[in-house]
């Protein structure tokens, strides 16, 4: 092993080159059979947290570099520069670890090894600027075609408020299997949050929480359990999670007593979903399938429909995600989400309900697909949420709820998420 090489680091910048050269998602990256696999779990984890922190602040890093470079170096040691800097100045990494560690990264590709001193003396020149100097660069932007569509919706200082929201990441929040969230705040040393999810903050190793092997709880975002609790699965109901892996969603309406059916089309990621099952001794069926396809014997009282999208709304935890995805791509996510819609209405039982989200911030994937279903259905109506969690500002004038990263903005912010209650007329 070259001299001064750190492992953790060397994965982080591969990481960054598949992310960034050849626009592959950290989710597809980060399993067994991926770059990390090799790794223990302590040193996995922070390869991820520094290709992460790297992406959250790549604009500040080659605003850093950029009067320290004659021109852009070769991506492969762009990549290196970039997370040497945000170690350096977001980290506050001692400057003599990175800098040697930088150089031994690139010492062993022959690719680079010519680079070595340009990185040496850039990065030292970089080790003298300041905290001041770095928190006073401009945050990480959102690339344009997503940039201008949010613009027009929530004008500048709306997105400006949501960079900042996704450069600060997000905290682990987690959802109690009983329902009892200040129990589970008191145990774990948690923040107890209005809607009932518990809060985390700092570096967490997961499986160490208490009530982690009991299967007292789940890992879930604050606003993605919102969905659930406004579909208030009661005993005994027929529900359907129809978009449901990795399957928090599941849960919580197994936890309220319902007869759920969980529908996915991915096995692999339903298989997540068995595993979090078994080990919070939840019940749920298990269906592979087509959601657009697939027929039940009998109408669902209730449905949950968590349709594919942008997932622009996740951006906080996961940075990558501007990077791998266009305009163009998430366009066929608008016609899909309208027929997933549709499709629902038509297996749900008269005068039953159905709640529908998506983890987005393009009002194609919320505002607009309930406007247009209400179009399209006559006997579909609007359920006004009367939550007494449900803060000013969070409903539209169609009686969804419309969150953003930069809501709860002291205490963590959440998920962007557009989420709408509608039943079927009997």
């Amino acid at each position: 092993m070259a001299e001064g090489f750190d492992k953790a680091r060397g994965k982080a910048v591969e990481l960054l080159n598949l992310v960034l050269e050849e626009h592959r998602q950290m989710a597809e990256l980060t399993g067994e059979d991926g770059p990390l696999g090799d790794m223990e779990p302590s040193e996995r984890a922070r390869a991820q947290r520094l290709t992460l922190t790297t992406l959250r602040n790549m604009g500040r890093a080659d605003a850093m570099l950029k009067p320290l470079l004659r021109k852009p170096p070769p991506p492969a040691v762009h990549n290196v520069l970039r997370m040497a800097i945000v170690e350096l100045l977001e980290n506050g990494a001692p400057a003599h670890g990175v800098v040697n560690n930088a150089v031994a990264i690139l010492r062993r590709n022959r690719k680079t090894q010519h680079l070595t001193g340009l990185a040496n003396a850039v990065l030292r020149k970089a080790s003298d600027m300041t905290p001041e100097d770095w928190a006073a660069l401009p945050m990480q932007k959102m690339p344009g075609w997503l940039r201008g569509r949010l613009e027009s919706t929530y004008g500048r200082a709306g997105v400006e408020a949501m960079e900042a929201a996704h450069a600060k990441g997000a905290p682990l929040d987690l959802t109690a299997k009983g329902g009892n969230g200040a129990e589970l705040a008191e145990a774990s040393g948690g923040q107890l949050l209005p809607t009932g999810s518990v809060r985390l903050s700092g570096p967490v190793q997961v499986s160490a929480l208490p009530g982690y092997g009991e299967g007292e709880w789940w890992v879930q975002d604050a606003a993605a359990a919102i969905p659930a609790k406004l579909l208030n699965a009661q005993p005994g109901e027929r529900v359907l999670d129809m978009c449901a892996a990795p399957g928090g969603k599941t849960m919580q309406m197994a936890a309220a007593g319902a007869s759920v059916t969980a529908l996915d089309i991915s096995e692999h990621r339903l298989a997540r979903l068995e595993e979090n099952l078994a080990r919070t001794e939840l019940e749920a069926k298990i269906v592979v399938a087509d959601a657009l396809t697939w027929q039940p014997d009998e109408p669902f009282d209730a449905i949950l429909l968590d349709a594919p999208c942008s997932a622009t709304g996740t951006i906080r935890r996961h940075p990558d995600l501007p990077y791998v995805r266009t305009g163009k791509d998430i366009k066929p996510l608008f016609a899909l989400q309208a027929q997933m819609l549709d499709h629902a209405l038509e297996i749900l039982k008269p005068g039953g309900r159905l709640v529908f989200c998506t983890c987005s911030l393009l009002p194609e994937e919320g505002e607009n697909q309930l406007k247009n279903a209400l179009d399209r259905h006559a006997g579909l109506h609007v359920t006004p949420i009367t939550a007494p969690w449900v803060e000013d500002g969070w409903r539209d004038e169609l009686g969804g709820l419309r969150l953003r990263p930069d809501m709860w903005g002291e205490t963590g912010g959440m998920d962007g998420f557009y989420i709408a209650v509608l039943q079927k007329s009997a």
